[in-house]
């Protein structure tokens, strides 16, 4: 798919097909999309953990997401999103680089995720990018590390709607020229 063109077609996806499913292959290949993403000092923080068995969609869904998200959730694959903290924007004796410390994890991730879902969209899939979640409960479900900070989970599966373009800012908007 053309680049622009996929920029322009990548929606949030509220509600996913029950008789299509990513599989693991498409994952690792989505995955291997988001690896690809530079970051901070070459430092590759971000770290995914995939729920694909309907069982355990489900117990997250249910345990980690807020209701409103669980429903637009269902039929989807979740991939939960992390990053290694105090690595990314930190010197090796472990001080920050700069006012932003963890801040850079967050941003190389975001990188990352940017990746993953315009790769899934190119596959043939949607996405949903969802920060409300509860982060001990997804570290204790997924038995996520204490070194790892819990960013989003991201529903991914074939979209069962086609939702209507947002309006964007124009550039003149948001860019200034010195």
């Amino acid at each position: 798919m053309e680049f622009t063109k996929l920029l322009e077609e990548r929606r949030s996806i509220r509600a996913f097909d029950p008789e299509k499913h990513v599989t693991a292959e498409q994952i690792q290949e989505i995955v291997q999309a988001a690896i690809q993403a530079p970051s901070w000092k070459n430092s590759q923080t971000g770290r995914y953990y995939c729920v694909m068995s309907e069982e355990m969609v489900e117990k997250v869904s249910r345990e980690c997401l807020p209701e409103m998200n669980q429903a637009k959730a269902e039929n989807a694959s979740l991939i939960v999103t992390t990053f290694v903290h105090n690595h990314a924007g930190f010197q090796k004796d472990g001080t920050p680089d700069n006012e932003l410390g963890n801040g850079w994890g967050c941003y190389d991730l975001g990188l990352q995720n940017e990746n993953l879902i315009l790769k899934a969209k190119e596959l043939g899939y949607g996405t949903l990018i969802m920060g409300l979640r509860a982060g001990d409960k997804l570290r204790e479900i997924l038995s996520i590390p204490e070194t790892e900070t819990v960013m989003a989970v991201i529903a991914i599966g074939k979209a069962a709607e086609e939702p209507a373009r947002p309006k964007r800012k124009d550039v003149e908007d948001i860019v200034r020229f010195y």
